[in-house]
């Protein structure tokens, strides 16, 4: 089995809030991750669904492969390095100075071929036939 994937490096948002997106994604077919990271509100979520069609798109490069049949193996967010050139700072209670820190991160997504019954949505899918089994 083999994986693809892709990355967006030095994104400008923070890794803590991409992370909450890349959480929802993790190990969902790609279909239903598109889905879901459509209907997601926060900011991270355009960056995370640009990296996983881009991951898709990896995939779909070799000719074996089928879009449909792709899940999200792993969404990983890293912290990045702090942007600022000069230091900068803001006023800060009792008459001292913070530093002001732009964070970035690094967003990683990879995508595998999904054996037939591993994929979320499937597991729900084969409670309802073993129990429509055991009714007959």
């Amino acid at each position: 089995m083999s994986e693809y994937q892709a990355s967006h490096m030095y994104a400008r948002t923070t890794a803590r809030k991409a992370r909450l997106v890349a959480d929802l994604i993790r190990g969902l077919s790609v279909n239903k991750a598109i889905e879901v990271l459509a209907l997601t509100p926060r900011r991270a979520a355009r960056l995370v669904e640009k990296v996983l069609k881009s991951a898709v798109a990896n995939a779909t490069q070799d000719t074996n492969i089928d879009a449909n049949k792709l899940f999200v193996s792993e969404a990983r967010v890293d912290d990045g390095p702090l942007l600022g050139g000069r230091p900068r700072f803001r006023p800060a209670s009792r008459g001292r100075a913070m530093p002001i820190r732009k964070r970035t991160s690094h967003i990683h997504v990879k995508v595998s071929e999904a054996p037939e019954p591993v994929l979320k949505e499937g597991v729900a899918a084969g409670v309802a036939e073993s129990r429509a089994e055991s009714e007959t």
